[in-house]
């Protein structure tokens, strides 16, 4: 039986269901047209008939007008019945409340007795409703237990809800996630409960416990998706900040997409007090006092996104999304609001609607472009509510079964789908057209640069008589050029590249000649060029960017020209030519704080619970980062140090990301393990290896050892509960399975957990005291060596600083000198055994890499019992300084290692990349030599 099939037989038996339950209600008596109106509400609307079913008393509502008109009035006896509730009673009634409700809506939605404008309106006063109700019952329950949270004057201070995104404006749709943030206004200690605790803490219970009424899934479904993720530092802040660490980050941190999503910021529960405080705190962060035009190059870099996920996930029939989807309409009027709103006052609201009034007052926009982006919005807004209102489901994509498509109609009033399509395309190409208005995008080369490429492209002469034309190579090289080009062509003509693909061709392909003739480039350049085209010519979307964007085809000719591997890259992964839209952020130079900003900015465009988009997400964002910095380093405004540095901070800060996403699965899954919070987990991670000593590659897996604090017994604290202890070795699993699962972008990191406690046969999640333990009496001396260049990335200050004692205490221990020699020389041989010792490998042969890193690491557990400073740092130049200091070799001697080092680890960047140049043999010999004769001394002093 098909899908459709399915659905067909429960709508039958739904049907039927309701007709049973009519009988109670006198059936016989209702009209024909009372009849036809209930059938035709349950065929529009799965979660209608769904919820009838659950609550049957509401049915006599759904086929009398006038009494759904009147059921649709808020009951706010809410708050009151809540209060005689225990907390299943509370969650059982205000999803029931909030089912009711918007069943309510949407039927008087299909039969018209609302407007649109209306509907969104009362689905954002619902949304108020019951937040607040929930938010009300918490706070009660909370200050009997721990006392109230007071201010200055001894008036109970509340927690403001700030209302984000749609809600926030007032115009939420359907069945949307809700986005807030949470902030109260001081510090203090709670008063009058039977324990006082900090407003931090009491705070952030109230917002726990807040998301959990509203959030948590149970037999009556749930209230609201809660998304806290547009709260200062996103997951990795506290849940609920103060007034002045509020002010504090805005003013210091606060980038330019908060202040676009501050816009529609909208305090929901406003006390008059506190509330017009903090209103009064974010203004200025989000609206300058004067034409604010320097919102422009970030507002561009916004649309370039959009621009982006649009291609990447071929978002043709997404109604929000999309091209000329309803997130194009808020940023046409939010970017306005941006820029204008310092100046204009009225501007300065969260109501899209109300905006585009002032916008169209101001003259900012013509009366009749803001009257016809507000029927347009106002068209598709109707259609995301039709569409969510099916099955309470948050979509935007108009859908590819006919059943759905068939409710929709319903919903919608339309006779056929080719009608609807066909308004709803004439609307989003309407939409786009304004959005692509808002900013222009750039100038395209002078035709005239093109004559030459036109020429060639087109022409059907053999390659010998065209290659006179090619000035800047040689005729080997030219021939060469002009066959690859034909092949190209060529090979095109098998595939289906479609009429569009085959003009975008025709218009590209003189453009990249006169690319390549302005680089001088090589036919190997455009050999690299075209195996990326070769991977994109049939997604007509990717040669649009390339030839809308001339500055994207430059750098695209430049990389190839300067890197095979950033070639294949390209051509792996054509996501990656978004990256390629804006030079100047390309190559711009990142601190460690703009990756994890970015990672967010990434993470906010994708649903929480979408865990497949989420682990493409983060390869697609570790790709692009990775490109940044291949090309800062190639175009020389990353040093070679910097360049580890950077791939270092990356990859440390998609590990945070990693474990707060497995955390939250376990945590949904088994609940939380015994003594652990949100803020402190009980688990660290440490780095070993590369990036144990901030010395990453383009293409070096990660070194990771995973400890934890927990010896207690008790299980978590879930419905599925499970040993605390085997939550974490569970946390490790998925951690591992998120980074290394490979996904259509590849694999994240391959992890290598083999430096563990006993290797292989160890628990992948260790105690800390067995770690330290195991370290102490049964590792072996390269274990040790191990551990030189290990450091914590990631955990609480506690367990951070346990294994900071821990790494201390084992390298510091005294050791036989003669002992350590010859095992650092045993293990260098069997690595040597293992990768041979080619000349040409950097790392492996003698003198290389590994010889430099072994000096440093005897060194350091040679004589670290009587220099403390050796181990101070992971790394090996920083090893060596302190060598330097403490007398164990000549100052010359460690400029050279460290210049040596230098070369190596450069000459291994650039045979990953592979540039057209490369550090001289000579230079590498000398290198190696100057490492050999270090080792000579140390190891065979004799």
């Amino acid at each position: 039986m098909s899908k459709t099939d399915n659905k067909c037989t429960s709508s039958n038996a739904l049907a039927n269901y309701l007709t049973q339950q009519l009988s109670s209600f006198e059936l016989t008596l209702l009209s024909v047209a009372q009849q036809q109106q209930l059938a035709s509400l349950i065929s529009a609307s799965s979660f209608i008939g769904r919820t009838l079913q659950q609550q049957p008393h509401l049915l006599p509502e759904f086929y009398d007008p006038h009494t759904l008109i009147t059921a649709l009035q808020y009951n706010t006896d809410l708050h009151d019945n809540l209060n005689t509730q225990d907390e299943a009673g509370v969650f059982a009634l205000l999803r029931r409340f909030r089912n009711a409700q918007l069943c309510r809506i949407f039927a008087a939605d299909i039969l018209q007795l609302l407007t649109i404008t209306d509907s969104l309106q009362r689905v954002s006063q619902l949304a108020d409703l019951t937040i607040n109700a929930a938010y009300n019952w918490v706070y009660q329950q909370l200050i009997e237990q721990w006392g109230t949270p007071v201010d200055d004057q001894g008036n109970a201070m509340p927690l403001l809800i700030l209302g984000m995104g749609k809600l926030g404006g007032g115009e939420l749709n359907f069945s949307s996630d809700i986005d807030l943030i949470f902030t109260y206004p001081a510090n203090g200690d709670t008063q009058g409960g039977r324990r006082s605790i900090e407003h931090q803490q009491f705070f952030t219970k109230l917002g726990q416990k807040l998301i959990a009424a509203l959030h948590q899934v149970t037999a009556d479904g749930f209230v609201y998706r809660v998304d806290m993720r547009l709260r200062p530092f996103g997951d990795s802040g506290p849940l609920v900040l103060s007034f002045a660490a509020m002010e504090d980050y805005y003013q210091e941190q606060g980038r330019e997409w908060e202040r676009y999503a501050m816009l529609k910021a909208r305090i929901l529960n406003p006390d008059g007090v506190h509330s017009t405080e903090l209103t009064q705190l974010l203004k200025p962060f989000i609206y300058r006092r004067y034409i604010d035009f320097s919102a422009i190059e970030s507002l561009r870099r916004m649309k370039q996104q959009i621009e982006q996920e649009n291609r990447r996930l071929n978002r043709r029939d997404n109604i929000k999304l999309g091209e000329g989807g309803i997130r194009e309409v808020e940023f046409i009027v939010q970017t306005l609001q941006l820029i204008r709103g310092g100046r204009i006052p009225a501007m300065q609201q969260p109501s899209l609607l109300k905006a585009l009034q002032v916008l169209a007052a101001e003259d900012i926009l013509s009366a009749e472009h803001a009257a016809q982006l507000r029927e347009d919005y106002l068209f598709l807004r109707q259609v995301e509510q039709a569409l969510q209102g099916i099955d309470d489901q948050q979509t935007q994509t108009l859908p590819q079964d006919a059943l759905l498509q068939q409710q929709l109609l319903v919903a919608l009033k339309f006779a056929h789908w080719s009608q609807l399509q066909q308004q709803v395309d004439a609307v989003m190409a309407r939409v786009h057209q304004q959005f692509k208005l808002v900013i222009d995008t750039g100038d395209e080369a002078e035709p005239q640069e093109l004559t030459l490429g036109k020429l060639i492209w087109d022409s059907e002469q053999p390659p010998q008589e065209l290659a006179s034309q090619i000035d800047w190579l040689g005729p080997e090289q030219a021939i060469e050029l002009i066959e690859q080009l034909q092949q190209f062509k060529h090979d095109c003509q098998k595939r289906s590249v479609g009429p569009r693909g085959r003009d975008l061709l025709a218009k590209l392909m003189p453009l990249l000649l006169y690319m390549l003739q302005q680089q001088q480039a090589q036919p190997s350049v455009l050999a690299r060029v075209l195996g990326v085209f070769r991977q994109i010519v049939t997604r007509t979307a990717y040669l649009e960017l390339l030839f809308e964007n001339s500055p994207a085809l430059q750098q695209l000719v430049l990389l190839c020209n300067q890197s095979g591997w950033l070639a294949e890259q390209l051509a792996r992964y054509p996501m990656l030519l978004d990256e390629l839209i804006d030079p100047a952020q390309l190559y711009q130079v990142a601190t460690a704080a703009d990756f994890r900003d970015r990672l967010r900015q990434y993470l906010l465009r994708v649903p929480s619970d979408d865990l497949e988009l989420l682990m493409e997400t983060l390869r697609q964002y570790k790709q692009a980062q990775q490109l940044r910095i291949a090309a800062a380093d190639i175009s020389g405004a990353l040093p070679l140090m910097k360049v580890s540095d950077h791939l270092t901070w990356l990859a440390e800060v998609i590990m945070e990301q990693v474990v707060e996403l497995a955390w939250q699965q376990m945590v949904t899954r088994y609940g939380m393990p015994a003594n652990a919070s949100i803020e402190d987990k009980g688990l660290a991670v440490l780095a070993y290896g590369k990036l144990g000593g901030l010395e990453l590659g383009y293409g070096s897996d990660l070194d990771l050892v995973f400890v934890h604090n927990c010896a207690s017994e008790q299980p978590t604290n879930g419905d599925r509960a499970i040993d605390s202890k085997q939550f974490y070795l569970k946390l490790v699993q998925r951690v591992v399975h998120l980074c290394t699962t490979r996904t259509n972008s590849g694999v994240l990191y391959d992890i290598d957990t083999r430096l563990r406690p006993s290797g292989n046969s160890g628990l992948l999640a260790v105690h800390i005291d067995t770690y330290g333990q195991y370290l102490q009496q049964e590792a072996w001396t390269w274990e040790h060596q191990a551990l030189v260049r290990a450091r914590a990335i990631y955990g609480s200050r506690e367990l951070q600083y346990r294994f900071g004692q821990i790494r201390q205490q084992i390298l510091s221990l005294p050791r036989d000198l003669s002992k350590l020699r010859q095992d650092v020389i045993d293990m260098r041989d069997k690595l040597r055994q293992h990768h041979g010792a080619n000349l040409d490998d950097p790392k492996h042969s003698v003198g290389g890499i590994i010889d430099l890193e072994f000096i440093s690491q005897y060194l350091v557990l040679g004589y670290g019992a009587s220099y403390s400073n050796l181990y101070q740092y992971s790394d090996n130049i920083r090893i060596l300084d302190a060598a330097a200091v403490d007398g164990l070799l000549n100052l010359t001697q460690v400029e050279q290692l460290q210049q040596a080092y230098q070369l190596l680890r450069g000459a291994g960047h650039r045979q990953t990349l592979a540039p057209v140049t490369l550090p001289s043999l000579d230079s590498l010999l000398d290198a190696r030599q100057q490492v050999e004769q270090v080792w000579q001394q140390l190891f065979n002093p004799a």
